[in-house]
């Protein structure tokens, strides 16, 4: 449901009711990952997606017929059919269940102070039930960015705690998924199948370098979900007014800026000075911290350079192993424009465990599980 934060939080302070459509549950190639949401107030306005259009319309009439019903929750699976190619369903192929319900927002506050969250680029976590006893079908609970407390309630202080252990782990990886909790214990008896959407701030994009690549790349990042941060030792080059799309421009030597920033595993540095005097010393570092990605541009050449020398300052071979250089998959790139979508897409193929090839000569699904420590979370 984090996808339409913006529009369900506005909802949520009018006091506005809606019918929310997630999906629970994803079963071969489907378009969109389970968190995903499409809502529907009583005005009959609709925001958000569940399939990418292949069923929208049925997710519609259902959150239509749950608003008319006043609150009854709903499960639909929707899967593609050989036998009725006019059938409703997924052309992808794939299967998907998708759990429809009602948000009233005087009885979720809960939801209000995690969507408010997001929108406001606090970390969040909403744990929502979608398979166990219907009168708790949708309800969940809310962890913000103190992730010691939590908000809302379900049937007991038990089953509070161990939705919201779940959520908090989730929350700390920030990962959306589905767990289960209960079914072992007198306190818990019945299992409960949970969704716990997540939102963490933006992941980072660190580029050293402020060349022209840059600025085109910086623009890249920023489109994909990522805070960038372009940084150089050259204060004539490193300016605000040469990199509008970036939201943090340092002027400071790339290694010094490097060991006192923070990074994670969702971090992509993207080194783009091929100088020895900045690289070496960056790469070095770079290679050493729990980040996601680290990428060099340069010639075949600059390559060979830059291994030898960084073997030289003592990187061992598992630490080269992690560099991509040259940086980017083989597009054939020659603008900035052209080189920044060549280093994006290693980047979501690193990400997704893609392997960059075209897909009309690849077999097997399409959509990737997503590992979820790199890209920008759903």
């Amino acid at each position: 449901m984090l996808n339409i934060a913006d529009t369900l939080y506005e909802w949520c302070r009018e006091a506005r009711s809606f019918a929310l459509a997630t999906v629970v549950q994803v079963r071969g190639s489907a378009p969109l990952p389970p968190g995903t949401s499409l809502a529907v107030d009583t005005d009959g306005h609709v925001v958000g997606s569940v399939s990418g259009g292949c069923v929208e319309s049925a997710v519609y009439d259902l959150c239509q017929q749950v608003l008319a019903d006043r609150g009854t929750p709903t499960r639909a699976r929707f899967g593609y059919s050989d036998d009725d190619a006019f059938a409703i369903g997924l052309t992808c192929g794939g299967e998907i269940e998708v759990l429809v319900h009602r948000v009233t927002p005087a009885d979720r506050s809960h939801l209000t102070a995690s969507l408010e969250a997001v929108v406001r680029g606090r970390p969040a976590a909403v744990a929502q039930i979608v398979d166990g006893p219907e009168h708790l079908l949708g309800r969940g609970l809310s962890l913000l960015g103190d992730v010691s407390t939590y908000h809302g309630t379900l049937d007991s202080e038990t089953v509070n705690r161990a939705v919201a252990a779940q959520a908090r782990a989730l929350l700390r990886a920030g990962r959306t998924a589905c767990t289960e909790v209960g079914g072992d214990t007198d306190a818990c008896p019945e299992k409960l199948s949970v969704l716990v959407h997540t939102r963490v701030p933006r992941p980072r994009m660190l580029i050293f370098g402020a060349v022209d690549f840059a600025d085109a790349l910086s623009q890249a990042g920023r489109f994909l979900g990522y805070r960038v941060t372009v940084c150089d030792a050259r204060p004539v080059f490193a300016t605000p007014a040469r990199f509008p799309h970036a939201d943090d421009v340092v002027v400071d030597w790339p290694h010094r800026y490097l060991e006192q920033t923070e990074v994670d595993a969702r971090t992509a540095i993207c080194v783009l000075t091929h100088d020895a005097k900045f690289d070496i010393p960056l790469l070095r570092l770079a290679l050493r911290l729990p980040v996601g990605y680290v990428g060099a541009m340069g010639s075949r050449r600059t390559h060979d350079h830059r291994l030898k020398a960084l073997r030289e300052a003592g990187v061992t071979v598992d630490e080269l192993a992690r560099l991509r250089s040259p940086i980017g998959l083989d597009l054939g790139a020659h603008t900035p424009e052209e080189t920044a979508t060549s280093i994006t897409a290693e980047i979501i193929a690193h990400t997704h465990l893609g392997t960059g090839l075209p897909l009309s000569r690849s077999t097997g699904p399409i959509h990737h599980p997503a590992p979820g420590a790199l890209s920008p979370a759903a």
